[in-house]
């Protein structure tokens, strides 16, 4: 269709409806009682349209019965209007709407206070199908807002084949774009996401490869489904084998190989642990080629297991403690489905609601980084600020969108481009294997780019929550973190030498803790016992106010310090359930056995006063030095940071690696050479 003064339109958003009909999710694409199309209006819509396929109109198309409403005013199909208009060229964008039967289409907009405006509505009154367009300027949309529509159908029931977001193309060139998955043993899950992106041809219209980048040892070409998803990609899908060079490894040899090729303009990075919505890639592609300027563009992340659940609206870093932190004026685990929340306090009001009901979804988000579940960058981008840093795991996301935006790359989290990934609540990875990653590489990104003096409180906060770990005999974390902090003052060429083997260290190292080795069921253990009642009978509850938690730490040190109860060593003394595992209530026992937040496995944790002499001593000799020598680091890591993120030093990390497995296989001796990337 060509729009004013014979110009063409380009799709920006197609309005759609869920791939497998779960109503756990529909609150997200449409509100109100619709009646599905069945089989036979898709085929025959299908008929009609010649080329399109049943199974894509179908997507497109529902019945409204007679005398009903549905709205659009939704995650999926509203549009967010204020996104377009603060970072694209677009400044008028046209619903193209065709329906047969009876109804009234209204179009709806808001403000980024919430306030809802009706803008304009159409009447159809016709068994055979017609289009109409409504031309809508984003002019209003400076701090906030979205379109929608609704759908009000009369006397006879309404039939929406499909609805489209539309802008005049001018001189916007169609961008193309490379997939890559980044997996490690879980063959499963990304069979399916290849099934799904092989179902959605047009999706693939935009596509020139699909590049997994499998580091595990259960390869996805063994799984199953395999075969099936492979034929339905054909020549656009590339198997990669690499050795585990973890996220920041795999994430960047598809970063390399897109750059290689020479074709795409885009790289879309995609975890192998996802559901993904597959009109997201539309939809990321359509806003990067309107950008003003080369753009990241993210998608958000929905719960798994609790599918209408937003994660967080948009993510930011904050600044003086260099940590994660929700964007300003959002709530995190946003339930779209959930009945709109009324707490009488407006600080804790909006965590559920439809977007129609929950103001503060209307106030643009603006971001610091998006997390690599779902995340599109332009090739121009990676010219000019290099792969990610070599990181493995934790924080290489975060750290490339600062860098970018330091550059002047943005980084836009948009609605209506998601994917559904296992929710963090679930995971124990702030004091697993991964807590060395989650300090070297926290240490490492604010060493590079924090603005302020020594890293404002960050210094501060890492000593204490070392300490926390120490309280709480949780000692294979608290060792993993100083080990990180020695790891980061050797400099940065520990950095790719280190990717290929750190992980193997790191869980020898492990193996003679106690609180590392996890089993199963509580009664893998000796029987709980306790030489001594709780004070008064008192239950434990964690401190509240400065004063008590400092008492609390003092007391607990001064516990860790004592003799063991000799009882401890052979029986543990409580049971401590995963969401009362505070560092205060540990500090007061010898011994506890203490349940995993995904609640599968139990670990008995036993103090070690010897060990806890040791860690806090060391703890304060680290941080200390950190600190001090915070302003040369600072300087040795920034200067250091395009050559560690050189698609050359990658590539002889890439190489090193193979060579190395190559020798493991065949029983050489492991390739001694470390990759470049330091001093």
């Amino acid at each position: 269709m060509t729009g004013q003064n014979g110009t063409d339109l380009r799709v920006l958003q197609r309005v759609v409806i869920p791939v497998d009909r779960d109503l756990d999710v529909l609150k997200l694409y449409v509100e109100g009682e619709i009646g599905r199309g069945a089989q036979a209006l898709a085929a025959e819509a299908a008929a009609e349209d010649g080329a399109a396929s049943a199974d894509a109109v179908g997507r497109r198309s529902l019945v409204v019965p007679v005398g009903g409403r549905v709205s659009f005013a939704t995650y999926f199909n509203a549009f967010p209007a204020s996104y377009w208009r603060r970072w694209t060229s677009v400044d008028e964008v046209v619903l193209r709407v065709r329906m047969r039967g009876q109804a009234n289409v209204i179009v709806y907009r808001s403000s980024a206070k919430g306030h809802v405006q009706r803008v304009a509505s159409v009447r159809f009154d016709s068994r055979a199908p017609r289009e109409e367009t409504f031309r809508l300027t984003l002019d209003p949309f400076i701090d906030g807002g979205w379109y929608w529509m609704d759908v009000l159908a009369g006397e006879d029931a309404a039939v929406l084949e499909r609805a489209d977001w539309c802008a005049e193309a001018g001189g916007v060139r169609q961008g193309r774009v490379t997939l890559g998955i980044t997996t490690y043993n879980r063959p499963d899950f990304c069979v399916a996401q290849l099934a799904a992106l092989g179902g959605a041809p047009e999706v693939l219209d935009v596509v020139d490869e699909v590049l997994v980048v499998d580091q595990g040892t259960r390869l996805v070409r063994d799984d199953a489904g395999f075969a099936a998803a492979a034929e339905a990609l054909g020549a656009k899908l590339r198997l990669i084998r690499q050795a585990n060079l973890g996220g920041s490894g795999g994430f960047s040899r598809a970063m390399d190989e897109t750059l290689s090729a020479g074709t795409s303009d885009y790289v879309l990075l995609l975890d192998d642990d996802v559901v993904t919505e597959t009109e997201g890639v539309l939809r990321a592609v359509a806003f990067a080629d309107f950008a003003r300027t080369p753009t990241i563009v993210g998608g958000h992340m929905f719960n798994l297991f609790a599918r209408s659940q937003l994660h967080a609206y948009g993510e930011t870093i904050g600044r003086y403690r260099w940590w994660w932190e929700e964007a300003p004026h959002t709530r995190r685990e946003h339930d779209f489905a959930a009945e709109p929340d009324t707490n009488p306090n407006p600080r804790l009001r909006g965590s559920a609601g439809g977007l129609r009901e929950t103001k503060w979804l209307h106030r643009r988000v603006d971001v610091d980084y998006n997390g690599w579940w779902m995340c599109l960058i332009p090739v121009d981008v990676l010219r000019k600020v290099g792969l990610s840093m070599p990181m493995f795991i934790k924080w290489d996301d975060a750290e490339y969108c600062v860098r970018a935006g330091a550059a002047g790359f943005p980084t836009v989290t948009l609605p209506g481009m998601a994917a559904w990934h296992v929710p963090w609540q679930d995971k124990d990875d702030g004091i697993d294997w991964q807590s060395y990653f989650h300090e070297r590489n926290r240490l490492v990104t604010a060493l590079t780019h924090s603005p302020y003096e020594r890293g404002g409180n960050l210094v501060k906060e890492s000593y204490i929550i070392s300490v926390k770990h120490a309280l709480a005999m949780q000692y294979s974390t608290a060792e993993l973190m100083l080990s990180a902090i020695e790891d980061v003052l050797s400099g940065p060429g520990h950095m790719h030498a280190g990717i290929t083997g750190k992980l193997a260290e790191i869980t020898a190292f492990r193996a003679e803790f106690p609180d590392a080795h996890s089993r199963p069921s509580h009664e893998e253990f000796p029987r709980v016992r306790r030489s001594k009642p709780p004070k008064r009978g008192r239950g434990f509850k964690p401190p509240r106010g400065r004063v008590n938690v400092l008492a609390s730490a003092m007391l607990g040190t001064l516990k860790q310090l004592r003799p063991l109860d000799p009882a401890g060593r052979t029986h543990p003394q409580v049971v401590v359930p995963h969401i009362d595992r505070h560092w205060s209530l540990l500090a007061q026992v010898d011994s506890a056995l203490v349940s995993s937040a995904d609640g599968t496995k139990v670990a008995w944790y036993q103090r070690d006063p010897e060990r806890f002499r040791r860690l806090l001593t060391r703890s304060s000799l680290l941080h200390a030095r950190l600190s001090r020598e915070w302003p040369e680091l600072s300087r040795r890591y920034r200067d250091a940071v395009a050559e560690l993120t050189s698609p050359e030093a990658w590539r002889a990390t890439f190489a090193a690696a193979e060579a190395a497995g190559a020798a493991e296989a065949t029983g050489l001796p492991e390739v001694a050479e470390a990759g470049p990337g330091g001093e």
